[in-house]
């Protein structure tokens, strides 16, 4: 069973409609001792990283997300959700984030590019080994955002999306934690491939 964490700012209903276009179960929940009965979560988010991390400590769901993926168990972070996965943000001042992958999150320079980031945009593989991307094509998702990850370490990333000469990092993964910026849930074949990814894991991820 699927968990999906609800902390008052996720696009839930697109989602969980997709889960269940590939025929999966999944539940919703802000509580920590529903959500580990899971076998795998998913952190989605639509917002702000300031408001996403205090909506996550009030409900102490930052503790048992980081206790869950130092376990090794299935994580994926979507939109915000893979933002929040990082050391900080500069969103709304600095905020602290669940310090899973190594990066901080900062926004796109004024007047190079319109903001937000949004529509369709190109994948490039970095890492087409990944398992996040078996049977995906190097084709077009959806973003909407803002602000973009600036990760440490260039193993983490899978997959960019090139905007306004901007390497974005559109799929990271580290272990067990699997994230994508872009939404897809609405990024039609080729995302919808990538969660199917995803939720077919059996257990513990085990790829490093």
């Amino acid at each position: 069973m699927i968990g999906i964490i609800d902390y008052g700012m996720g696009n839930l209903h697109s989602v969980t409609k997709a889960l269940e276009r590939l025929g999966h179960r999944c539940f919703l929940s802000e509580k920590p001792h529903e959500l580990e009965k899971a076998t795998q979560l998913i952190l989605p988010g639509v917002g702000s990283f300031k408001d996403g991390m205090i909506e996550l400590e009030k409900r102490q769901l930052d503790v048992f997300i980081k206790d869950w993926a130092e376990k090794g168990n299935p994580l994926l972070g979507i939109c915000l959700g893979m933002q929040l996965l990082f050391e900080k943000s500069e969103e709304n001042g600095l905020s602290n984030g669940l310090n899973l992958l190594p990066g901080h999150v900062t926004r796109f320079k004024e007047g190079a590019y319109k903001i937000p980031h949004m529509g369709w945009n190109r994948l490039t593989f970095n890492d087409p080994t990944h398992p996040i991307l078996h049977d995906v094509p190097e084709g077009y998702v959806y973003f909407v955002h803002s602000y973009f990850v600036n990760a440490k370490e260039r193993d983490v990333l899978v997959a960019t999306a090139d905007y306004g000469g901007e390497q974005v990092p559109a799929v990271v993964a580290k272990k067990s934690v699997w994230a994508t910026q872009f939404h897809p849930e609405k990024s039609s074949e080729v995302g919808m491939r990538m969660l199917r990814n995803y939720v077919n894991q059996k257990g513990v991820a085990t790829y490093e």
